[in-house]
């Protein structure tokens, strides 16, 4: 196995010992941005269960004594979900959403294999610039900035951003009068989304016109329209009526005399998985029935806002078992990272836990019985439950629980509650 590291951040020796451990066994460095032509021949597939596992097995034993947590970042998983996309929604080029998880590695490489960013603030734009990406790269998608963010746009020629209100159009004039606009619309809430945006985000229908003419009179150029559809959406038909919503912008704003509009912003709500072609699919569907003139002469720019179905499935978490009692016949355990860290998307979002035991004594975890079991957080907030009634075999103190698909909206939404830096846990990326 061809084994780099990245490590976002260090806070203790066993990191250390791990990097000097590993890099008398790299032979070959991974490409830095810019030299993404050599991506081609990397390896595209996501890393087997047994080869992850032995990765971290291998790490753990390194350092006897470590029991921080720390994240996996399979890199061949980011490349063969990025071919995924193209082979699916070919015209539709993405801006990967800074957001859902803006780990260095990670966006390093997303970077190298050339998509774009959905960036929403200061900050997020100077990361990506920092990366060598070209402002041109990055779509400003935020319908209310601070001005001094409007400022930093302008000063770096980030020149596509979102709007959806007079005020921001007032902005936009005063300190980036040069920017390409599109106009965010809200649209049916018909995808079955877990998080719908209608109440904060988008103009109304009744508010299109309006917002175009201010535009016109202040001389500001749209360019398109972008709306989304929710995230975690279930019923990809809702393309359909969005797709339609934005053909109708794009009309009306010809009928009142603007320069015909290039750009289509769909947004994001895509997961990967069986899921993503069914919305592949309908996404198709829908441009060929609103847009098809614009398609057959190329005259159309269609970008989308993925988060999660990029950022998700890369990501493993490894925690390790600090504590354990028992209780009416049920185990009770605590682990070194919670819902005050990368599980806090468990308050609000309660999608399948997909959780694996790593006993260092028995690492298969073959034949052993499991007990019902409840698994704790590190902090002392009662509500830091990560898992309840979940079947595990009996654990000891400085075993191991392993959680999948830990990448979207985890470390980005954790904090330091109790002095449990969520910022600090460190990132191992490899390779097959």
């Amino acid at each position: 196995m061809d084994i780099f590291l990245v490590i976002s951040c260090i806070r203790n020796s066993f990191f250390n010992k791990f990097s000097s451990f590993l890099s008398n066994k790299v032979s070959k460095l991974r490409p830095m941005v810019g030299e993404a032509k050599l991506i081609k021949n990397r390896v595209t597939k996501p890393v087997s269960r047994d080869d992850l596992f032995h990765f971290i097995k291998s790490a753990i034993s390194n350092e006897q004594q470590q029991t921080d947590p720390f994240y996996v970042l399979d890199l061949g998983a980011i490349r063969s979900l990025v071919e995924t996309w193209f082979d699916n929604l070919p015209v539709v080029q993405p801006f990967y959403a800074v957001k859902c998880n803006p780990n260095p590695a990670f966006l390093k490489e997303m970077a190298a294999l050339g998509t774009g960013f959905d960036c929403a603030s200061l900050p997020e734009i100077e990361t990506i610039l920092s990366l060598g990406v070209s402002p041109d790269r990055i779509v400003f998608a935020n319908t209310c900035k601070p001005e001094s963010h409007i400022k930093y746009a302008a000063k770096f020629g980030v020149n596509l951003t979102t709007f959806d209100s007079n005020c921001e159009l007032e902005k936009i004039k005063k300190w980036h009068p040069k920017c390409a606009l599109l106009i965010r619309i809200k649209v049916p809430e018909t995808s079955g989304a877990t998080f719908k945006f209608g109440s904060k985000f988008g103009a109304l229908p009744e508010e299109i016109v309006p917002l175009l003419k201010a535009a016109q009179e202040a001389k500001l150029q749209v360019v398109g329209v972008s709306f989304h559809i929710g995230s975690r959406a279930i019923n990809f038909h809702a393309f359909e009526d969005a797709i339609g919503a934005a053909k109708t912008t794009f009309d009306t704003a010809a009928q009142l005399g603007l320069p015909k509009m290039h750009i289509l912003d769909i947004g994001g709500g895509f997961t990967s998985g069986p899921k993503f072609t069914d919305a592949a699919s309908a996404v198709k569907v829908a441009l060929q029935k609103y847009f098809p003139d614009e398609l057959a002469d190329g005259n159309l720019k269609i970008i989308a806002e993925p988060g999660r179905f990029f950022a998700n499935s890369p990501f493993t978490l490894t925690t390790s078992v600090i504590g354990k009692r028992e209780r009416a016949e049920v185990k009770e355990y605590w682990i070194s990272d919670g819902i005050s860290g990368s599980m806090n998307f468990l308050k609000y979002d309660h999608d399948e836990v997909i959780c694996t035991p790593l006993i260092m004594k028995n690492p298969t975890c073959k034949e052993l019985k499991t007990w019902s079991s409840t698994v704790f957080g590190p902090t002392c907030d009662a509500a830091d439950t990560v898992l309840k009634g979940f079947e595990l075999p009996e654990l000891d103190v400085n075993d191991w629980l392993v959680f999948h698909n830990m990448g979207a909206y985890t470390s980005s939404r954790g904090n330091d509650f109790n002095g449990f830096k969520t910022s600090a846990i460190p990132t191992i990326a490899y390779e097959n």
